[in-house]
């Protein structure tokens, strides 16, 4: 391990930060307009409480879970994410990093490597996609994922286009020309980042800002990012009878990702989803939407006996890990912890960072006399009567008071 390991998700920033040009680091940590959902995000775990035994601990302890058909090591998984210019190796070093820690990869269409390379290195990979284009050409790139041997089909459906998103963001370049090398080799130079030129030189390539995933076959040239997103910007809005035909082409698992209304999760159980993600676009979408773990409850209790419900947004120790499975969700899914793990120290970094995840999520399963994340119940939380919210419902803002409230003065849970 030497003096590459680190022992907190906090110390992996750190070192992300001080690797990565300023660039690159401010598009990965990045929210919409005032970046108040980014941060509500974080800081809402922060306001349940937990309370651990001293005797007769959970000495048996398995973290083993199910989503989607597949068996995962521990209630993580890696939620997908754009084009990464944090590390050459990018989406395949984290493919990797999931499957030798037991759990499954989420690749984005805007992802850098091809689904191919990914799902060769992980065979839990599931293959995410926005709406693009029409009916056809989303099932096109869907059945391309299922050849490559894609374990399920993620869609990702929370985004807005708002002008204000991408708060504190550099301008992204269209393509890595000469012009775009040299323009950004003083930021690199000056900033004394020359372990990210070396990690860049050894591969004689600059960063990729082409999306592989974007065509209906690996033999079709791949269009830039900006290509892309334009065609995504420029695609009609999908409807629920979208999405329930995608559905019903679709031969295999299915989550619908980036819900936060109880209205909008019971339209998803109807499609035929198998999952959906309470999700809120790890902030980066419409800022003031709730952070995702206050949606949460209400959702669970809206239909948690008729999907399984997974959440994503702000998860950084273990114990964020345990309070959302308390909560409801079967597992979260993270983003910028293992991008800082993977800027930090490739495939080595984001082992590391599930390694952090799933320590600290053992610790809390033993101090809360819980053998198994499946046996964690709102009663081991202290939930303040006003956290959570209800959008999409009859009952206003605030979700579950009474019930969450009266949850923590059960014995177990106190």
């Amino acid at each position: 391990m030497g003096n590459e390991w680190f022992e907190t998700v906090s110390e992996a920033h750190r070192r992300a930060k001080k690797r990565l040009p300023r660039s690159v680091y401010l598009a990965l940590v990045a929210g919409a307009e005032e970046g108040h959902t980014l941060s509500d995000n974080i800081n809402a775990f922060t306001e349940i409480e937990l309370a651990p035994h001293i005797v007769d601990l959970a000495l048996d302890r398995d973290q083993t879970t199910t989503v989607m058909g597949q068996e995962l090591s521990m209630p993580v998984m890696i939620s997908p994410t754009g084009v990464q210019a944090v590390h050459p190796e990018g989406e395949v070093a984290v493919a990797r990093a999931a499957a030798a820690k037991g759990t499954a990869m989420g690749l984005s269409a805007f992802g850098s490597k091809s689904i191919e390379e990914v799902a060769a290195a992980n065979d839990k990979t599931f293959f995410q996609s926005y709406w693009v284009g029409g009916r056809e050409d989303m099932l096109a790139r869907a059945e391309r994922a299922k050849r490559a041997g894609a374990a399920g089909l993620i869609l990702t459906l929370d985004w807005s286009f708002s002008e204000g998103r991408d708060w504190g963001s550099p301008e992204i370049p269209s393509d890595m020309s000469l012009r775009t090398i040299l323009d950004h080799t003083p930021e690199i130079v000056l900033g004394g980042k020359f372990r990210y030129l070396a990690t860049y030189a050894r591969t004689l390539r600059p960063p990729e800002l082409t999306v592989p995933n974007m065509t209906a076959s690996p033999e079709e040239p791949a269009p830039t990012f900006f290509e892309a997103y334009g065609q995504w910007m420029n695609s009609p809005q999908p409807t629920w009878d979208d999405l329930a035909w995608l559905r019903e082409h679709w031969d295999g698992p299915f989550m619908i990702k980036g819900v936060t209304r109880v209205d909008d999760a019971r339209r998803a159980v109807e499609t035929g989803a198998d999952a959906i993600s309470v999700s809120n676009h790890g902030g980066n979408n419409l800022d003031g939407t709730p952070a995702a773990i206050r949606a949460l409850p209400a959702v669970v209790d809206a239909v948690g006996d008729q999907v399984e419900i997974v959440m994503d947004g702000g998860i950084r120790r273990g114990s964020d890990v345990l309070k959302a499975v308390a909560l409801g969700a079967k597992a979260v899914m993270i983003g910028r912890a293992y991008l800082w793990g993977l800027a930090a120290n490739g495939q080595a970094g984001v082992e590391n960072v599930l390694d952090i995840l799933s320590t600290g999520l053992d610790s809390g399963l033993m101090s809360l006399r819980r053998s198994s994340p499946s046996h964690l119940t709102r009663e081991n939380l202290v939930i303040p009567p006003d956290f959570g919210r209800s959008l999409g419902t009859d009952e206003g803002t605030h979700v579950g008071i009474t019930s969450l409230h009266e949850s923590n003065n059960s014995p177990d849970g106190r």
